[in-house]
């Protein structure tokens, strides 16, 4: 097939209206999951029809992704029946689905990050010409489909120089490229700059032009209450309501989620707010954009970082806590300069950093929740300096579960099991246990449902009314002002603007998050 014949996609560029078939892609029936101790689904029905957004809500915990991992053949279901425009199917494993036109962007990315662009996007199914791999083919196929989709990527780039957001649309295409009836997306703005999240939604609105059925999985609800065409919410395992995007509010899907009335987004703020007790001076990293960045931290004080992606936001936390090289800039802690030259010396001067992507360096996926919860005060543990206390280990993680009302059957279970905001909740645990004086959190409710958030926000303020001090990235401008005193704005690695956020507008944010852009 010719490339000016804009790759295999246009086929598919057919209006739901001219399809012939039943308008049902996928029904799931009575999907019934059993983990050790837990029933993780309960008898769940979906049904996904040609050219719509199919929301799928639920707090963190509640079965979301558990249901589409035995959609997608990574989970082995334990009762119930699929099928795919009409016939009866049983995937077993994820190369199964997609040959069978289901695809699944995941939240938690899983790539190469050493191979380029175009290999991680052909992996196992390279073009070929006499057998052998022909990259010109792969370039050029790449290209097609990143052009066809509106995005502009060098399919030869190494995917570990490439922001969070530049994968995420690189998976996104690769889903396409598999030409799915079915494409899963799971959190698929949670890294996404405002810009970017329109560039999605318009390639969401052709997919459902050439009949696609998108299953969408966010948080946000202002996001899809503006995508969704059906909502399914569910809870603790089990299926609560569907129905259509147009007849629900905010008010309605937060109650079907948490069972209960959220009269506050946001916990009042702390309003004890001490001496100054860190500030940063001209600090510039030596090999990203961070430069003279200048901050102040008082006690007791939550203070964000907004800006749009690419801002250097996440390579500042990173410079402070010394995992990224600093060119010059001088940090002081209580008016003395500190060094923070490593991670093992930010922890020993009561710092402490929660990462952007849990995955790939926040959890030990194989390690169980005792493990995860207690890796990082591991001294505490030591007796004899030889051995590690495990009867203490086991009794804080105990404790750690029940304070941030983490759901898991047993403190012996994989974190790996877990969803994604009880991850969450036991890397923040990790931290606590090191007693820190600053804590540096880089999207600290990224993916996480909005009962588990608001828990998040209360700890936040706790600790803030504990004499702690915060310093938080967030994407999610509301976010920012309604948790945080003060906001900095940065852009193209540099401080912008700082405002106040009780009396901020989001539109004065965005204006100084695009002053170097």
């Amino acid at each position: 097939m010719k490339l000016s014949e804009r790759f295999v996609f246009r086929m598919q560029n057919i209006s739901v209206k001219e399809q012939a078939f039943d308008p049902v892609l996928l029904e799931m029936r009575d999907i019934v999951k059993n983990f050790p101790g837990v029933r993780a689904l309960d008898h769940v029905h979906l049904t996904v029809k040609a050219g719509t957004v199919h929301a799928l809500m639920g707090e963190n915990g509640a079965g979301k992704s558990t249901l589409m991992k035995c959609l997608f053949g990574i989970y082995e279901k334990d009762g119930g029946e699929i099928y795919l425009e009409g016939e009866r199917v049983e995937f077993k494993n994820p190369r199964h689905a997609l040959d069978k036109g289901v695809a699944m962007v995941h939240q938690e990315l899983n790539q190469a990050l050493q191979r380029n662009v175009m290999d991680n996007i052909w992996l196992g199914r390279y073009p070929t010409r006499f057998g052998l791999t022909s990259e010109k083919e792969m370039a050029q196929k790449t290209r097609a489909i990143f052009e066809d989709l509106g995005l502009s990527i060098d399919p030869t780039r190494m995917m570990s120089t490439m922001s969070v957001a530049e994968r995420q649309m690189a998976e996104i295409a690769k889903a396409v490229s598999y030409h799915a009836k079915i494409i899963v997306l799971d959190e698929p703005t949670s890294s996404l700059a405002d810009e970017e999240v329109g560039h999605l939604f318009r390639i969401i609105r052709t997919l459902k032009e050439r009949g696609c059925g998108i299953i969408y999985i966010s948080h946000k609800m202002e996001e899809i209450l503006q995508i969704s065409d059906e909502i399914t919410v569910m809870r603790d395992g089990a299926h609560v309501a569907t129905e259509s995007a147009s007849e629900m509010t905010m008010e309605k899907i937060i109650h079907l989620m948490v069972g209960r009335e959220l009269s506050n987004r946001f916990p009042q703020k702390n309003k004890s707010i001490g001496e100054t007790v860190f500030e940063t001076k001209g600090i510039s990293s030596r090999y990203t954009k961070v430069k003279d960045v200048s901050i102040s931290l008082k006690k007791g004080e939550i203070v964000g970082l907004a800006g749009l992606a690419g801002a250097g936001r996440s390579e500042f936390l990173e410079n402070i806590f010394g995992i990224s090289t600093r060119e010059r800039g001088t940090l002081y802690l209580h008016g003395k300069e500190i060094r923070n030259r490593t991670a093992r010396e930010a922890i020993a001067n009561g710092f402490a950093l929660l990462t952007e992507e849990r995955r790939a360096t926040g959890i030990f996926s194989i390690l169980d929740i005792t493990e995860n919860t207690t890796v990082t005060a591991l001294r505490k543990y030591l007796r004899w300096r030889i051995l590690l206390s495990d009867r203490e280990r086991r009794a804080d993680t105990d404790r750690m579960i029940e304070r941030l009302s983490v759901k898991t059957a047993s403190k012996e279970t994989q974190i790996r099991t877990l969803s994604g905001g009880n991850q969450q909740k036991v890397i923040l645990a990790r931290w606590l246990l090191t007693t820190p004086e600053i804590l540096l959190l880089d999207e600290p409710t990224r993916g996480i449902d909005v009962g588990a958030k608001y828990e998040i926000y209360q700890l936040m303020q706790e600790l803030a009314e504990s004499g702690k001090s915060i310093l938080m990235v967030s994407s999610e401008l509301p976010e920012l002002m309604g948790v945080c005193h003060r906001i900095y704005v940065m852009s193209g690695g540099e401080i912008t603007g700082e405002v106040d956020a009780a009396t901020t507008t989001q539109e004065e944010i965005m204006t100084l998050a695009a002053k170097n852009v």
